[in-house]
């Protein structure tokens, strides 16, 4: 049978549920309830297979940058399948689209980032990233600096190596825990800072980086991997302080410095990496999602110049890499959709935009009872719902006031993620006045909902 919405929600829903094993799904309960099946989306809006509209706050998942319906990417990718659908990067071979691509992404990662690898998803960047500063320490005579150190929370993908620089207990729970990694606290002032005030606390967060660094040796570590905002996380957004801090240990101890920029990279920040914003200068930087929009699979590693100039002079062959690494029907789109975000000044955009929505969310929801915090930054954002206000008391787990309101959120006609019991939100870059308007609407109703079921 051929895709599309000439099924009825039952009838996908019975399909879905005896061949389809999702990603990130207690699957009993998926089949229990069913999935919500998704049929199209144009602007920051997706509608259902029953002809629901939801305002996508989420950007699909962090990635819808431009939004949906976009033609342009559409007959990019159309024009170059026809002319060349695939070749592959291996044995001294490349393609038009992915050399554009390396050298676009070059100039926007500014100076210093000469050599771009590229592969499918967050995930594939990551475990090459931990390839590269592993590989780059032997060939300078380092073997033993093999460690990586992320933070509690992170979320760096999900293949073994990726899941493993995580955060994630539940994750490593799941045959995802490897040797080789160590995990630090987050800068999360909301739920960690205490009585110190944020530039404190984000000083504070940096210098438990140094501690570990101290505790395992110096000569043990081979880089530290951070996104800048932890998205997945809770949209943890460090303190002022935090940032410059980390980079100056790491310099210190000689330790490579590794953005994912999954999340925060085209845009999101309002800049085209979220390094930019908060004013580092990474060794390496991971990217995907926002890089075609999510209109096709690609991701890429920005390779400093450090590391790139070691691997070509002293590195011989790089045994790496995948199928599809450079596909070119993905370096067209994102290299349309690129164009896009400059053309329309989707970077200022966001940093306009994202402010008005934060502002409106303050108006609207600051006061409410459940509302512990509010944050954002371009337009990534949270909403920590807890139960004590005044002493940043969180729910029990098992009350899942997260899921509860992240229900409503659906019903109301607006998506969001929770996060524990955060709501998170990261809109497309091109959402409007009356959009921001919508959003702020629909997820009032949704906390008020929530509220209600509690006091019941």
């Amino acid at each position: 049978m051929t895709s599309g919405t000439t099924r009825t929600t039952a009838e996908w829903q019975a399909l879905d549920a005896a061949h389809y094993l999702h990603p990130f799904t207690d699957h009993k309960a998926l089949k229990a309830a069913g999935s919500r099946i998704i049929t199209r989306g144009m602007g920051v809006h997706v509608w259902d297979s029953d002809g629901r509209r939801l305002l996508d706050g989420m950007a699909g998942l962090w990635c819808v940058n431009v939004g949906y319906g976009r033609r342009e990417l559409a007959e990019a990718a159309a024009h170059q399948l026809e002319t060349l659908a695939f070749y592959n990067s291996f044995f001294k071979t490349a393609t038009p689209p992915a050399i554009a691509l390396a050298d676009r992404l070059s100039g926007l990662a500014g100076p210093g980032f000469p050599q771009v690898f590229f592969a499918n998803s967050g995930s594939e960047a990551i475990e090459t990233a931990i390839r590269l500063v592993r590989h780059f320490w032997t060939l300078n005579g380092q073997p033993k600096k093999q460690m990586i150190i992320s933070r509690t929370y992170a979320y760096h993908g999900s293949t073994i190596a990726a899941a493993a620089a995580g955060g994630s207990d539940d994750m490593h729970a799941q045959a995802a825990s490897l040797p080789g990694f160590s995990h630090v606290i987050p800068p999360y002032w909301y739920a960690l800072g205490g009585a110190m005030a944020p530039e404190e606390f984000g000083r504070f967060a940096a210098a438990a980086l140094e501690q570990r660094i101290l505790e395992l040796g110096p000569d043990t570590i081979a880089a530290f991997f951070g996104e800048p905002i932890q998205g997945s996380g809770g949209v943890i957004i460090p303190p002022a302080s935090y940032w410059p801090e980390v980079e100056r240990i790491c310099r210190r101890y000689d330790i490579l410095l590794v953005a994912d920029e999954v999340i925060c990279g085209f845009g999101r920040t309002g800049h085209w990496f979220g390094a930019h914003h908060f004013g580092f200068r990474p060794d390496l930087m991971t990217a995907a999602k926002g890089l075609t929009s999510g209109y096709l699979p690609l991701s890429a590693v920005l390779v400093g110049a450090r590391i790139a100039d070691t691997l070509i002079a002293d590195g011989g062959e790089f045994y790496h890499g995948f199928t599809y690494s450079g596909h070119p029907a993905s370096c067209a789109v994102a290299l349309a959709n690129l164009a896009i975000i400059e053309r329309e000044g989707l970077l200022s955009h966001s940093a306009v935009q994202g402010a008005k929505l934060l502002q409106r969310l303050h108006d609207e929801l600051a006061d409410h009872p459940l509302v512990g915090e509010i944050r954002g930054t371009g337009l990534i954002g949270a909403i920590e719902l807890v139960a004590d206000k005044q002493r940043r008391r969180t729910f029990p787990s098992e009350r899942k006031v997260g899921l509860m309101c992240r229900d409503h959120c659906f019903a109301s006609g607006l998506v969001m993620r929770a996060v524990r019991d955060t709501m998170v939100f990261a809109p497309p870059l091109i959402i409007s006045d009356e959009d921001i308007e919508e959003f702020v609407a629909l997820a009032g109703r949704a906390i008020e909902l929530t509220w209600a079921d509690l006091a019941a």
